[in-house]
């Protein structure tokens, strides 16, 4: 069995991982850490895990947990992974970091975007893009990957086979995204208490998201060109899901709903958690709710010679949790679908 250590164990995207790996058939959490519940019991806090994860919440060292476990996930505040990897850590275990401390190649983009410093840009050539689909080779060999975030892993599986195929317009991207307010994270926001979320539905960060230099580094690669995006996020009042769609011009201004289609198949056809939905229908978050899926549609619009792509995942799980999980899976050389293989929960 794979041993695995959680460090920052008890929010959301933490717990989401321990729920995933209590079911995972290779893998056993030995260790769950917390600064806020040293000494409780795992059920004390998630009261959903009782009669299944006895764990005991424990207080952090990373270096005697890289000596005992296999695998190390951080699930952290931006900022703070950066300074707590090191070689010595690489050297023991293999790291997969839920921040975005090693998401962005060049740190001095990283420290504008996030107005952190970090700590350890010696390992940043080090660190592999975790998104399974396009990176699969390079995450096998990994002892550090970057787990995406929500709204990128959403934006550039949406987008990656038409940039890579040169089906649209690099300089003509917008992307509009919905989340759930559970994308904000446990900690207390005023933005996202009830009375001020329920019943309504807002536009954050505008032209300012932390997630832009990600989406825009990843999709430059697949373009092989630099690309400047516009990106907007709203917050939606449900507790999970992301729901994003993209607008670009299309190359060929008739191009048919076949020819797109053929792009995707290219790419995804063999991949099992990315699902092209039927002709006519648009992805929705209720159909991934809980699971590793990521839905896209699209529709070519020859009124406008643009096309709107639209996908649909559980920021909670493909947008954290269980991406970690394929990643993992991936590194251990372990069916890719190891413990992610279940239907999405409807209704929820």
């Amino acid at each position: 069995m794979i041993k695995v250590g959680i460090i920052g164990a008890t929010g959301y995207g933490g717990g989401e991982l321990v729920r995933l790996l209590a079911f995972h058939p290779a893998a056993k959490v030995t260790a769950v850490t917390s600064r806020s519940y040293i000494g409780k019991a795992y059920s004390e806090v998630f009261e959903n895990f009782r009669h299944h994860e006895e764990l005991m919440l424990q207080e952090e060292h990373i270096e005697s947990m890289a000596r005992d476990c296999d695998v190390l996930f951080l699930t952290l505040p931006h900022g703070v992974a950066s300074g707590k990897i090191t070689e010595y850590v690489l050297q023991k275990t293999r790291v997969i970091d839920f921040g975005a401390d090693f998401r962005i190649s060049d740190a001095d983009v990283y420290e504008k975007w996030y107005g952190v410093s970090h700590a350890g840009r010696e390992l940043l050539p080090r660190a592999v893009y975790g998104l399974s689909e396009i990176y699969r080779e390079k995450i096998i060999s990994a002892r550090l990957v970057a787990n995406p975030g929500c709204y990128t892993t959403a934006g550039i599986l949406a987008l990656y086979p038409l940039l890579k195929e040169g089906v649209i317009d690099p300089d003509s991207i917008i992307i509009d995204a919905k989340s759930g307010v559970s994308g904000a994270g446990r900690g207390l926001d005023l933005g996202v208490h009830y009375d001020e979320a329920n019943e309504s539905v807002k536009a954050y960060k505008i032209g300012s998201h932390r997630h832009v230099p990600e989406m825009e580094e990843q999709l430059s690669l697949a373009a092989n060109r630099p690309i400047v995006l516009s990106f907007t996020p709203h917050l939606i009042p449900m507790n999970r899901g992301i729901l994003l769609t993209a607008y670009a011009t299309l190359n060929d201004k008739k191009a048919a709903y076949d020819d797109i289609y053929a792009v995707y198949e290219k790419y995804y056809k063999n991949e099992f958690f990315i699902r092209i939905t039927k002709k006519g229908a648009s992805p929705e978050t209720k159909w991934v709710k809980a699971s590793n899926f990521c839905d896209i549609g699209f529709t070519p619009d020859t009124r406008t010679g643009r096309v709107i792509v639209i996908s649909a995942l559980d920021n909670l799980v493909k947008g954290a949790a269980g991406q970690a999980v394929q990643n993992m899976n991936l590194m251990f050389g372990l069916e890719e679908s190891a413990g992610l293989d279940m239907m999405p929960v409807f209704p929820a």
